[in-house]
């Protein structure tokens, strides 16, 4: 068992130790799928005043929630523009060395060396604390509403650089930002390319094959065929056949699985890098440079 391996094992048994009785989808698995979901959530339209967090309003199947912008660096409407989302139980915002941030330090900590507008969504549930997250994502409803919800913000910004400017959007995001960035190009594909990292659309394996399930509850493990029916959605996905994805995988990712995902992904040019989740995480170098080189191709092709 190779380095990789062995951390994403032991972070997903010492994650189960810690969830304790509130594992994913604890106390209920009933739910909309996501494209049932994002049709049924209105996030109020948002104006960009340069550098700052912007608070939006949200309204939701699951009420009322809380996502947020950040623009980390803004050089105006006529420069491209990088929009990303964040993994699990990330901090987005926070820029301390002892974050858990995987924007700043794929992105904004280079900053001054790109030459594009740089927006951090940050999901609903991930303004407060883990324990408030962990009792939020024992209703699967509320993890979907999640997603979703993030999904309509980045068509939000989207939208409205698009009315602002023609230039590049390059929509991204790691793990729980991968999916965003996927179901984001099957609702909308409204963004010049997506770059999604160590994701797929067959989210409701995540929780029932790989490794990860060992945070699933004992409820999401006995109705794999509703996880399923809710949170996989690579018909979706097949949808959309334009040339504007740029994956990338984990050779030995024990929860975004490189067999499985990488169908998702077939026709297209599937980056794949000698890691697991939890090294690929930290692997910011890498990550940054495949996000650059796709901005960097739109921007020598326009």
């Amino acid at each position: 068992m190779n380095k990789h391996i062995f951390i994403d094992r032991l972070t997903a048994f010492i994650g189960a130790l810690v969830a304790g009785k509130k594992k994913f989808f604890a106390k209920s698995v009933d739910s909309l799928n996501f494209e049932e979901c994002i049709a049924a959530i209105k996030v109020e339209n948002t104006s960009i005043e340069g550098e700052g967090v912007y608070n939006v309003k949200a309204q939701s199947p699951v009420g009322e929630l809380d996502p947020a912008f950040l623009i980390a660096q803004w050089r105006g409407y006529e420069n491209p523009t990088i929009i990303y989302h964040h993994g699990n139980n990330e901090r987005p915002f926070d820029f301390r060395k002892s974050a858990k941030n995987t924007f700043y330090n794929t992105l904004a900590r280079q900053k001054d060396s790109i030459e594009a507008n740089l927006i951090a969504v940050r999901a609903p549930f991930h303004n407060i604390g883990l324990t408030y997250y962990q009792e939020k994502m024992t209703d699967l409803k509320n993890f979907v509403a999640m997603i979703a919800t993030s999904v309509r913000l980045n068509e939000v910004l989207c939208q409205h650089l698009k009315n602002k400017s023609n230039t590049t959007v390059i929509t991204s995001g790691i793990s729980l930002g991968g999916w965003v960035t996927n179901l984001h190009r099957a609702i909308y594909n409204s963004s010049t390319a997506y770059v999604p990292l160590m994701a797929g659309t067959f989210l409701g394996e995540l929780f029932l094959n790989s490794k990860y399930r060992k945070m699933s509850s004992e409820l999401a493990l006995n109705n794999p065929e509703q996880i399923r029916s809710v949170l996989n959605f690579d018909e979706l996905f097949k949808t959309q056949n334009t040339n504007n994805l740029f994956p990338l995988l984990g050779k030995y990712d024990q929860f975004i699985e490189h067999n499985v995902q990488k169908e998702s992904y077939e026709g297209y040019p599937l980056k794949t890098v000698e890691c697991g989740h939890v090294t690929g995480a930290v692997s910011t170098k890498i990550l940054g440079e495949h996000i650059l080189e796709i901005l960097n191709s739109y921007n020598t092709n326009s």
